[in-house]
Formats: structure tokens, C-alpha cells, sequence
């Protein structure tokens, strides 16, 4: 277990990202999966209210609707929920009476009286921050929020968030959720060092780079593969990203694990990383995803991937 930032919250270190529940995997799949990350261990789970509004005929919230349905089915214990504001169709923005209402909005989907962790999902420059952040401290003091959090935004913007809680006397960020893993490693430039100087914590999501660090796609032609996500990772195929995947296969190979596994694990090595974000819309992926969270690498295995992936392939 991990905690998260200067919180109480102690999680399982790897959260499970909920954004194909309603998408890639149906009611049914989602409760399978989610039943089989808890029993393996799990209790951080991952979302937001625009989940998933790109999905023709939907209205976003459906995975935060069946995330509700299965805390109420199952009644699990100690379960960390975090999700996210600005994105929903009906609450885009952070202004004040936007973000109050989204998360309204979000505790009626999920069935709780109290988001675990609340993040700004984007930042948005039409809001003065310190509105936005007036508006988060209101929801931890009345008890809608229990810890805040930010996502996508610049150290700067980060910096002057924390700045200004302080000024306002109102909670303070736990958590930073920024794009971070082996093909994208820009975020150890600038976030990581504000999370080191301010002691928040990552929780990073395309934590797989879209399937790619699975091994999957080793070729930058997508048409094979009928999956929404094969075109993204697919590009991730060049020369140098398939050197990764050797280092990768060669490292889980080495503790009895997938190169998923290995590569959560490489993540979480890594300074100020509480929990990578990863998902699985099958329930035959979970046992990867909780070995990620189970695998320790050597430095040496840290080094050598370190090493294989000092470029980034592409600015995805």
C-alpha cells in the first residue's frame, strides 16, 4: 500500500483505470473486472464524468454510472474512487457553479456521499484559477470532496494553484495526475520535480502508452487490429520503440511477468509515482495489471530501461 501525497489515503499501488467501463467493456465485463481487481488486491479506482461522451450515443458519465452500480452491488471496503471535472458535455469548464454541480453530478452516479479524489481534469485558462480553486476548497469543507487533485496541467499552473489555496487557507492538492510511461517520459522535466517540491503525488495515466508497452503492436500499421486504441500505440512501432520492447520483454522475462507488468513496475520505480493508471476491458488482462503492482525491478532493470528510453519516439 501507498499513500497518496500528504492524505490519508492508502492505496493499492496501481490504480485501475475506468475509462472503457460503458466503452470497450459493457456493464457485464466491467463488473467482472472490477470484482477481479478487488480480489486480487485492488482498491484504487480511476475515472471521470466525461467518461465516455465520445462514444456515439452516449452522454459521458456512464463509467462513473456503472462504477456506482457495482459499490452498491458488492459493498466492497476501503475502495478509493477518484474522478475528474471539466470535460462532461453539460459541466465543461472549472468555473465555480460548474465545478459544484459536476461534482453533485458525480456523487449521485457513483452512490457515495464523498469523492475520494477530485481532480481539475484540464486546465482552463476562460476561469481565473483562483475561482477554480475557491471552488475545489468549498468542496472539501463541506464534505462533497475528500482530498483535490490536478490533472494535464503545467508545473507553473501547479505551482500557482498551491500558491493561492495557501493564500485562500483552503485544502491543497494531494495528487498530480500527468501522461507519463517508457515513450513519454517528458513529465520527469518539469511536473516531477514540482511533485518532489511541493510532496504531491503522480498517479500517471496512458501508463501503457495505448497498448503499446503491452507488446501488442510492433508494427505502425494499425489496420489489422480492430481495437479504438491500435492506431495511437501503433505509432508508437518505430526502430526505437521496438529497442524498448526488447528491454521490456527481457525484464519480465526475468521476474516471470508480461511486459505490461514490467513496464507498470518500471513506472512505479520511479520518483514521486504513487500509482499508474492502467485498464483492461477484459478480465483476462487484470492479473497483468495487479503483477504490475506486485513487481519490483532492480536498479539495474530500472537503469537499463532508463537507458532504452532516454529519447521519446514521438510527441504523442
Amino acid at each position: 500500500m501507498t499513500r497518496i501525497g500528504s492524505s490519508d489515503l492508502d492505496v493499492f499501488p496501481l490504480a485501475l483505470g475506468g475509462n472503457v467501463f460503458g466503452w470497450t467493456a459493457d456493464r457485464d465485463a466491467s463488473f467482472e473486472i472490477l470484482d477481479a481487481f478487488h480480489a486480487g488486491g485492488g482498491d484504487f479506482i480511476d475515472t471521470a464524468d466525461s467518461y465516455s461522451a465520445w462514444v456515439d450515443g452516449h452522454e459521458g458519465g456512464e463509467s462513473e454510472r456503472i462504477i456506482g452500480e457495482w459499490l452498491v452491488s458488492r459493498r466492497p471496503e476501503g475502495v478509493t474512487v477518484a474522478t475528474k471535472v471539466s470535460q462532461h458535455p453539460q459541466y465543461k469548464g472549472l468555473a465555480a457553479p460548474t465545478v459544484r454541480a459536476a461534482a453533485e453530478a458525480s456523487l449521485q452516479r457513483l452512490g457515495v456521499e464523498q469523492i475520494d479524489l477530485y481532480y481539475a481534469h484540464f486546465d482552463d485558462a476562460e476561469t481565473p484559477l483562483e475561482e477554480t480553486v475557491a471552488a475545489f476548497g468549498a468542496l472539501v469543507a463541506d464534505g462533497l470532496v475528500r482530498y483535490t487533485a490536478v490533472s494535464n496541467y503545467s508545473a507553473d499552473r501547479i505551482r500557482e494553484w498551491v500558491r493561492i489555496a495557501r493564500e485562500l487557507g483552503v485544502a491543497e492538492p494531494v495528487a498530480i495526475q500527468p501522461h507519463y510511461n517508457l515513450v513519454h517520459r517528458e513529465t520527469e522535466n518539469d511536473i516531477v520535480p514540482v511533485a518532489e517540491e511541493l510532496g504531491l503525488s503522480l498517479v500517471p495515466y496512458f501508463a501503457l502508452a495505448k497498448g503499446f508497452l503491452t507488446g501488442k503492436y510492433r508494427s505502425t500499421d494499425a489496420s489489422a487490429e480492430a481495437s479504438p486504441r491500435a492506431e495511437g500505440a501503433a505509432k508508437y512501432a518505430t526502430p526505437q520503440g521496438l529497442q524498448i520492447l526488447e528491454v521490456l520483454e527481457r525484464v519480465g522475462d526475468a521476474h516471470g511477468v508480461s511486459m505490461a507488468s514490467a513496464a507498470l513496475a518500471w513506472l512505479r520505480a520511479k520518483p514521486t509515482v504513487v500509482a499508474p493508471i492502467a485498464s483492461a476491458s477484459k478480465v483476462s488482462q487484470v492479473p497483468d495489471l495487479l503483477a504490475g503492482a506486485t513487481t519490483d525491478l532492480t536498479a539495474d532493470e530500472v537503469a537499463a530501461l532508463d537507458e532504452v528510453s532516454e529519447w521519446t519516439p514521438l510527441d504523442m
